[in-house]
């Protein structure tokens, strides 16, 4: 199984837990998933993630001036955000339980 096909079901929440930590631009979340373990995920998908979650109403935006280029827009978790973090890590944690016991149980027989 291809890391990518798993990446795309849980990068939303990928995304929001990072931003949970603190406000960040595109580039700065992307990096900070690398540095947890998702090297595979791929730039333009963190992108559409952060403009759809947006889009969505779980991530407010601002813009900050940058000493290194152009402005960079941060995107920070609101209210919707952490409640759909909330339900997404409950969801979750259910998923990856339901798995690993499956996957236990197949090792064991």
């Amino acid at each position: 199984m291809e890391t990518s096909q798993l990446l795309k079901g849980v990068l939303d929440l990928a995304v929001l837990a990072v931003l949970r930590d603190g406000d960040g631009y595109g580039y700065d979340v992307l990096r900070r998933l690398r540095a947890a373990g998702l090297e595979d995920v791929a730039d333009a998908s963190v992108y559409g993630t952060l403009r759809r979650l947006y889009a969505a109403g779980a991530l407010t935006s601002y813009m900050q001036p940058s000493e290194e280029g152009p402005h960079r827009k941060y995107y920070g978790l609101n209210q919707d955000g952490r409640e759909l973090l909330a339900r997404s890590t409950q969801m979750w944690n259910h998923f990856a339980g339901s798995m690993s016991a499956l996957l236990l149980a197949k090792e064991a027989a």
